[in-house]
């Protein structure tokens, strides 16, 4: 019982983990605002850690992001104006989910083509494997004279 508890316990720690990164001089008195910093945040990817948002960082470079995220907020301007300053200084890839367009066509098609790669290198090591001769290495001369007396006397010994 007592594991369970810890269990239990432990996974709401975890869970709590990424709620940890914004430290509390960051968090902006409006809640209105907050809310928006926070959901703006969870989009931006970090730039030292790629796995993460900067929601969820706590990299230097991710609290200087959601710093200016907050700052822009506060000057007025929209979500739509945030995300466009902070795409235009570093580029699509700082979106967690970058958009489907020309500039961004490898990243996307980078999983279909390593699937695909993958999938006729299987194709091709079993086209392979088919037509290779049955009999790769063949046996030396005294091994088929063994086997010959061996078929021929049905495995059995006879007295010379």
């Amino acid at each position: 019982m007592r594991f369970a508890v810890r269990s239990v316990l432990l996974g709401l720690a975890l869970l709590a983990a990424p709620a940890l990164a914004i430290e509390p001089g960051e968090a902006l008195s409006d809640p209105a605002l907050e809310t928006r910093a926070r959901a703006l945040s969870g989009e931006f990817r970090c730039l030292v850690c790629q796995n993460q948002s900067i929601d969820d960082s706590q990299a230097p470079l991710a609290k200087d992001l959601r710093l200016l995220v907050r700052e822009r907020l506060t000057a007025g301007e929209t979500d739509a104006q945030v995300r466009g300053f902070v795409v235009a200084r570093y580029g699509d890839f700082i979106l967690l989910k970058p958009p489907f367009k020309a500039g961004t066509l490898l990243l996307w098609g980078t999983p279909v083509l390593a699937l695909l790669a993958g999938l006729a290198g299987l194709w091709l090591a079993q086209r392979r494997r088919r037509l290779e001769p049955a009999e790769a290495n063949p046996l030396s001369p005294g091994e088929n004279e063994t086997l010959s007396r061996l078929l021929d006397g049905g495995g059995q010994n006879k007295p010379g």
